[in-house]
């Protein structure tokens, strides 16, 4: 399924999430300049370099770093994470990763699936929150989903790249704040492709039914093809936006309900 939009009629011009989503792909341009290609993503090298890495969050001092190993089978990139090699090269400090990784995107169709659903659900909320809470809202949900990834994975050498845990919290306080309104949805059903208006509490509570299942299933053991995939930032972020969307929207001024039809 692939929403296209809502009913929700807009009181201004959403800047906020207009500026978000070229932030995102200005980044995506210019991560994928040092090695990467278009549709593939950018190369491992800026990953490390730039992502979030829950091994270096959770172990203050320690920096990880892209390096070479050999084998009988051949030379092969990996990451490695020990003080030695804090000074093999200049990167950013990693308190600032976390940041930096909110901006990052490993791959066209990733960036293209978070800037969709930024784009059709952060006008709302942004409309209800305002232009001053909204961005704060956005960067802590971000900051609540890596907690949440690491939580689960503190070890993990894995850099975690990407929006989705802000966006998840983007979602979170969209369900919350209108579970009634009608999402304007393409659906694929093998051969045939219709368009349906799907409400937002069934479209948003289905995906998030999914990424439980598949965070859930995951602990037990490597999903196959889904293993690099934070499901728990994106639980994370949701969770933080079903609870913390009131505290943002409090003072302004609501939308009336939509009616059900």
């Amino acid at each position: 399924m692939f929403p296209l939009k809502d009913n929700i009629p807009l009181a201004r011009f959403p800047i906020i999430t207009v500026v978000l989503v070229a932030i995102n792909v200005v980044v995506y341009l210019l991560e994928i300049r040092h090695g990467g290609s278009f549709f593939g993503g950018p190369s491992e090298h800026v990953a490390v370099r730039y992502g979030a890495i829950p091994y270096e969050l959770t172990h203050p001092g320690d920096h990880c770093e892209l390096v070479i190993s050999h084998s009988l089978e051949g030379s092969f990139e990996t990451v490695a994470c020990q003080p030695a090699l804090a000074r093999v090269s200049p990167q950013p400090a990693t308190w600032l990763t976390p940041f930096t990784a909110m901006f990052l995107h490993g791959s066209f169709l990733h960036i293209f699936g978070n800037m969709l659903f930024l784009a059709i659900f952060g006008p709302t909320v942004e409309d209800a929150m305002g232009r001053l809470r909204f961005p704060v809202f956005y960067l802590l949900g971000g900051l609540i989903a890596l907690a949440s990834q690491v939580l689960v994975s503190p070890s993990s050498m894995v850099p975690t790249l990407g929006a989705s845990g802000a966006i998840a919290a983007v979602l979170g306080g969209y369900i919350l704040l209108y579970p009634r309104a009608r999402v304007l949805t393409l659906v694929f059903i093998v051969f045939f492709v219709t368009l349906v208006e799907v409400p937002a509490v069934v479209l948003l509570g289905f995906w998030f039914v999914v990424e439980v299942y598949f965070g859930v299933v995951g602990l037990a053991g490597p999903l196959a093809g889904g293993e690099n995939v934070a499901y728990f930032a994106h639980i994370g972020g949701f969770a933080f936006g079903l609870l913390a969307v009131r505290l943002f929207t409090r003072g302004r001024a609501r939308k009336p309900p939509l009616p059900v039809y």
